[in-house]
């Protein structure tokens, strides 16, 4: 089953490599969707695929780069992406 997960994920999560590893795990994992910063220092992202994956994506973000301190991902339905493949806006 697809589904497609939202996440503000916050924290030290900006100025540390986070969206291009989200982009490169993403990837790896072979799903949809795209992260961005938000002005109040947290990132955002869709991830799109089968459920289990996403929820795998997810597990990898609480970790994120070595450099990165999370200390909490919001989660909520989104909406699958128009395109394929997984970009940094």
């Amino acid at each position: 089953m697809t589904t497609a997960i939202h996440c503000i994920i916050s924290g030290r999560v900006q100025g540390v490599w986070y969206r291009a590893w989200t982009r490169k795990e993403a990837a790896s994992l072979g799903l949809d969707g795209w992260v961005r910063n938000l002005p109040d220092g947290s990132v955002e992202a869709l991830f799109a695929g089968p459920d289990e994956t996403v929820r795998e994506m997810i597990a990898r973000c609480r970790q994120g780069p070595p450099a990165a301190q999370v200390t909490d991902i919001q989660e909520s339905e989104g909406e699958l992406p128009a395109v394929p493949g997984f970009e940094i806006r």
